[in-house]
Protein backbone atom coordinates (compact mmCIF):
# COMPACT_ATOMS: atom_id res chain seq x y z
CA UNK A 1 0.00 0.00 0.00
CA UNK A 2 1.32 3.52 -0.77
CA UNK A 3 2.41 5.77 2.10
CA UNK A 4 -0.59 7.48 3.64
CA UNK A 5 -3.19 5.02 2.31
CA UNK A 6 -4.98 2.89 4.89
CA UNK A 7 -7.62 0.22 4.54
CA UNK A 8 -10.05 1.86 6.98
CA UNK A 9 -9.45 5.62 6.74
CA UNK A 10 -8.39 6.00 3.10
CA UNK A 11 -5.71 8.59 2.43
CA UNK A 12 -4.52 10.35 5.57
CA UNK A 13 -1.83 12.74 6.73
CA UNK A 14 -0.40 13.58 10.13
CA UNK A 15 1.92 16.41 11.10
CA UNK A 16 3.39 16.71 14.59
CA UNK A 17 5.90 18.86 16.39
CA UNK A 18 7.15 19.17 19.95
CA UNK A 19 6.68 22.75 21.08
CA UNK A 20 8.60 24.34 23.99
CA UNK A 21 5.42 25.14 25.93
CA UNK A 22 3.40 23.36 28.65
CA UNK A 23 0.27 21.52 27.50
CA UNK A 24 -2.07 23.99 29.24
CA UNK A 25 -0.62 26.89 27.22
CA UNK A 26 -0.87 24.97 23.93
CA UNK A 27 -4.43 23.81 24.71
CA UNK A 28 -5.60 27.29 25.73
CA UNK A 29 -4.44 28.61 22.36
CA UNK A 30 -5.48 25.72 20.10
CA UNK A 31 -9.00 25.65 21.60
CA UNK A 32 -9.46 29.45 21.58
CA UNK A 33 -11.33 31.21 18.77
CA UNK A 34 -8.00 32.47 17.38
CA UNK A 35 -6.41 29.02 17.53
CA UNK A 36 -9.44 27.31 16.01
CA UNK A 37 -9.25 29.85 13.20
CA UNK A 38 -5.71 28.69 12.44
CA UNK A 39 -6.41 24.97 12.18
CA UNK A 40 -10.11 24.69 11.34
CA UNK A 41 -11.02 27.98 9.76
CA UNK A 42 -12.09 31.47 10.72
CA UNK A 43 -15.54 31.80 12.22
CA UNK A 44 -15.81 28.22 13.47
CA UNK A 45 -17.14 27.94 17.02
CA UNK A 46 -16.76 24.54 18.63
CA UNK A 47 -18.91 23.30 21.47
CA UNK A 48 -17.41 20.44 23.50
CA UNK A 49 -20.42 18.19 22.81
CA UNK A 50 -20.42 15.34 20.32
CA UNK A 51 -22.64 16.03 17.31
CA UNK A 52 -22.59 19.82 17.63
CA UNK A 53 -22.37 21.43 14.17
CA UNK A 54 -20.04 24.26 13.15
CA UNK A 55 -19.51 26.42 10.07
CA UNK A 56 -16.47 28.44 8.99
CA UNK A 57 -16.76 31.86 7.35
CA UNK A 58 -15.62 30.14 4.11
CA UNK A 59 -18.68 27.89 4.29
CA UNK A 60 -17.06 24.62 5.37
CA UNK A 61 -19.37 22.69 7.66
CA UNK A 62 -18.86 19.81 10.00
CA UNK A 63 -19.61 18.52 13.45
CA UNK A 64 -17.77 17.74 16.65
CA UNK A 65 -16.97 14.02 16.90
CA UNK A 66 -14.94 14.18 20.07
CA UNK A 67 -13.79 16.88 22.48
CA UNK A 68 -11.62 16.03 25.48
CA UNK A 69 -10.42 19.27 27.13
CA UNK A 70 -6.66 19.43 27.43
CA UNK A 71 -6.23 16.38 25.19
CA UNK A 72 -7.86 16.39 21.74
CA UNK A 73 -10.56 17.72 19.45
CA UNK A 74 -11.94 15.61 16.59
CA UNK A 75 -14.30 17.06 13.97
CA UNK A 76 -15.63 16.28 10.54
CA UNK A 77 -14.45 18.76 7.92
CA UNK A 78 -16.43 18.39 4.72
CA UNK A 79 -15.91 14.73 3.74
CA UNK A 80 -12.78 14.35 5.89
CA UNK A 81 -12.09 14.04 9.61
CA UNK A 82 -9.59 16.31 11.36
CA UNK A 83 -8.09 15.78 14.80
CA UNK A 84 -5.81 17.99 16.84
CA UNK A 85 -4.18 16.26 19.81
CA UNK A 86 -1.70 17.14 22.55
CA UNK A 87 0.79 14.91 24.33
CA UNK A 88 2.65 16.54 27.23
CA UNK A 89 6.34 15.69 27.58
CA UNK A 90 7.48 14.03 30.81
CA UNK A 91 9.20 17.26 31.91
CA UNK A 92 5.91 19.18 31.63
CA UNK A 93 7.65 22.03 29.83
CA UNK A 94 7.10 20.75 26.28
CA UNK A 95 4.09 19.45 24.37
CA UNK A 96 3.77 17.44 21.19
CA UNK A 97 1.05 18.94 19.01
CA UNK A 98 -0.37 16.75 16.25
CA UNK A 99 -2.74 17.49 13.39
CA UNK A 100 -4.23 14.45 11.66
CA UNK A 101 -6.64 14.32 8.73
CA UNK A 102 -8.19 11.19 7.26
CA UNK A 103 -10.59 10.19 4.48
CA UNK A 104 -8.72 12.33 1.94
CA UNK A 105 -9.64 11.74 -1.72
CA UNK A 106 -6.22 11.02 -3.24
CA UNK A 107 -2.44 11.05 -2.93
CA UNK A 108 -2.52 14.56 -4.44
CA UNK A 109 -4.93 15.82 -1.78
CA UNK A 110 -2.76 14.15 0.87
CA UNK A 111 0.29 16.10 -0.36
CA UNK A 112 -1.64 19.40 -0.46
CA UNK A 113 -2.85 18.82 3.09
CA UNK A 114 0.65 17.88 4.29
CA UNK A 115 1.87 21.29 3.11
CA UNK A 116 -1.21 22.94 4.67
CA UNK A 117 -0.72 21.31 8.08
CA UNK A 118 2.99 22.11 8.12
CA UNK A 119 2.13 25.75 7.45
CA UNK A 120 -0.52 25.73 10.21
CA UNK A 121 2.03 24.20 12.61
CA UNK A 122 4.58 26.89 11.74
CA UNK A 123 1.99 29.63 12.38
CA UNK A 124 0.89 28.13 15.70
CA UNK A 125 4.54 27.80 16.82
CA UNK A 126 5.22 31.48 15.98
CA UNK A 127 2.15 32.70 17.89
CA UNK A 128 2.96 30.59 20.96
CA UNK A 129 6.58 31.76 20.96
CA UNK A 130 5.36 35.37 21.01
CA UNK A 131 3.10 34.90 24.03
Amino acid sequence: MPTGLTKDAGWQIGVSRTLPHPAAIVWDFISSPEGIGFWLGAGAVLTPERGTPYRTTEGVTGEVRGYRPGDRIRVTYGTTTVQVALTPAADGARTMLRFHQEHLASAEERERQRVHWQRVMDQVAVVLDQQ
